[in-house]
């Protein structure tokens, strides 16, 4: 764990290998964070110049989306150089400044490699493509053509149409889950795997502490080629891919989720385990058996140290049983795992948005949801801005850069609502986040919840995340312990973390309007410095609307 000193922005990071269990990791979007150089674009000194602000929080890490060189078609998640900084964020000598000044502040680095598939304009591919008998040939998925000239089979792209596209040098198809301008890898060859160890490596001895593996159930393939198999209209589920995209029509049983996977993120973990306190969580892409994918990522302790799925990142409203059902459902899936959850990030409309826009107070509906978020069992990922609250912001067609909206716009928005700029002073252009045209806009919603706009309201959300993460790490139980649900009536969700031999009752009104719950049986040492307020009385807790009560269980 990390260790702080009297000052929270002057802190000590000491070897501990298990630091990622309850962790809490702070999710930076660098394109959107702090542009440094006035060109509208965040970068790596940016984000330097930020981390006080991440270290006042009290959060264990940071993960960083991708910063590597690219055309950014994808915006970062089309590599054509896994060992380069891209010139828009910087050099290499900023990120090892980022990284000296994370590690004096007591902050973890974790990094966003994105394995599964690169650029089209990364030199594997101008190779690989240029005839059938390289030496690369087989670096990505080639196919040839069905008799008719068609597409192998009927693999579709998360991003729209078929997941092949022709190349009229090889006159072979060529496999995209993603953008047709983001090749997919062939990691059935061993000299794949071997490049991709060694970015791996690269990283790692660079200084950083752990990796975020973008759409980890994706690496393999079926040797086969066999088509998906339809899905019943009735099992469809819009978590993966947005309800428009055909996409959810399939049951993605052989362009992912392949049994390959497992002896890969073996020889990942082994190189890991090389260095002190590396630790990984994997993106488990896949909203009809995520938890289950994640349950076999995680078991045994040689594969990923965590990962999550998607079932907190879907539009349906949270309530006391579905919190519930996906915490037990994830424990029948992983028993030896670790998740690690999150209600917001760079791909998903924000979740007061996606949960909240009907909801009349809504500070106080973001502070419940985020003292919800950090008492789950698990280790946590909160998104930048949602320590203030951000809503998903609203954009004109012509402001849109996510090519994933511009395809299905207006049915489906794209992805840019969640990843505007950050907003630092209400008083300088463009919220403090750049003094140049921004590439996206900055929205104006989100000015009056600036940075400094909360510093001085001790009620603010801001102020609440950093109250809520202090008291979090006062209590073991919370980071590490196990939790068992209690039988109440909703809107109320009841359950005890436990670790050794505390145990700390936890109670959510999930309802803007207060209620009563019977007093537990068990003598309470209420618990103070959290933010709410309740009312213990002899016989009936009152609870405040969108409120929390947590107290020892003597």
């Amino acid at each position: 764990m990390n260790v702080r000193v009297s000052n929270p922005t002057e802190a000590v990071l000491q070897p501990d290998k298990d630091w990622w269990r309850g962790a809490v990791i702070y999710q930076i979007y660098p394109r959107s964070y702090q542009d440094s150089n006035g060109d509208g674009i965040g970068d790596l000194k940016g984000i330097t110049a930020r981390l006080p602000h991440v270290a006042s929080l009290g959060v264990d890490a940071i993960w960083i989306s991708p910063f590597f060189t690219s055309p950014m078609k994808d915006f970062g998640y089309d590599v054509s150089d896994y060992n380069g900084v891209d010139q828009i964020f910087g050099d290499l000598a900023d990120f090892d400044a980022l990284i000296a000044e994370a590690h004096r502040l007591g902050i973890r680095v974790m990094i966003d490699l994105v394995l599964s598939h690169t650029s089209d304009q990364h030199p594997w591919f101008v190779e690989s493509r240029s005839s059938r008998f390289n030496p690369k040939a087989d670096w990505y998925v080639w196919a040839d053509s069905k008799p008719d000239g068609t597409p192998p089979n009927n693999w579709l792209s998360i991003f729209g149409g078929s997941a092949w596209q022709w190349d009229p040098t090889r006159l072979q198809y060529y496999m995209h889950n993603f953008l047709t301008s983001q090749p997919d890898l062939n990691l059935h060859n061993p000299e794949v795997q071997e490049a991709l160890l060694a970015v791996e490596r690269f990283w790692l001895e660079r200084g950083v502490d752990g990796f975020r593996l973008d759409t980890i159930n994706f690496y393999f393939h079926d040797k086969e080629l066999r088509d998906n198999p339809a899905l019943a209209p009735e099992r469809r589920n819009a978590n993966t891919a947005p309800a428009v995209n055909p996409y959810n029509y399939q049951e993605h049983l052989y362009d992912k989720n392949q049994p390959e996977n497992l002896a890969f993120l073996k020889r990942f973990r082994a190189v890991m385990d090389e260095f002190p306190a590396i630790a990984a969580v994997g993106e488990v892409g896949d909203s009809q058996i995520g938890l289950e994918i994640a349950g076999q990522y995680t078991s045994g302790g040689d594969k990923m140290h965590m990962c999550y799925a998607f079932e907190f990142l879907a539009p349906d409203p949270l309530t006391p049983a579905s919190v519930a059902a996906v915490q037990h459902a994830f424990e029948r899936a992983a028993p030896e795992g670790w998740a690690c959850w999150a209600f917001s990030n760079h791909d998903v409309v924000r979740h007061v948005s996606r949960w909240g826009l009907d909801i009349a107070d809504h500070d106080a509906h973001a502070k419940f949801l985020a003292s919800l978020l950090m008492t789950l069992r698990g280790s946590v990922c909160i998104y930048q801005g949602e320590e203030l609250g951000l809503t998903e912001a609203e954009l004109a067609f012509e402001d849109l850069q996510d090519p994933y909206g511009i395809q299905f716009w207006p049915d489906f928005k794209g992805r840019d609502g969640c990843r505007t700029p950050m907003v630092w002073d209400a008083n300088e252009p463009n919220g403090g986040f750049s003094v140049g045209k921004t590439w996206l806009p900055v929205s104006p919603d989100h000015i009056a919840r600036a940075v400094s706009a909360q510093e001085n309201d001790a009620r603010s959300v801001l102020h609440h995340y950093r109250r809520f993460l202090a008291f979090r790490k006062q209590y073991p139980a919370f980071a590490k312990g196990d939790i068992a649900f209690r039988a109440y009536q909703a809107p109320v969700l009841g359950f005890t973390r436990i670790h050794g031999n505390e145990e700390i009752l936890c109670l959510f009104n999930m309802s803007g309007e207060a209620t009563t719950v019977e007093r537990p049986i068990e003598m309470l040492d209420v618990l103070e410095g959290h933010g709410f307020t309740s009312e213990l009385g002899e016989e009936r807790i009152t609870l405040p609307a969108w409120s929390g009560f947590f107290a020892r269980l003597i």
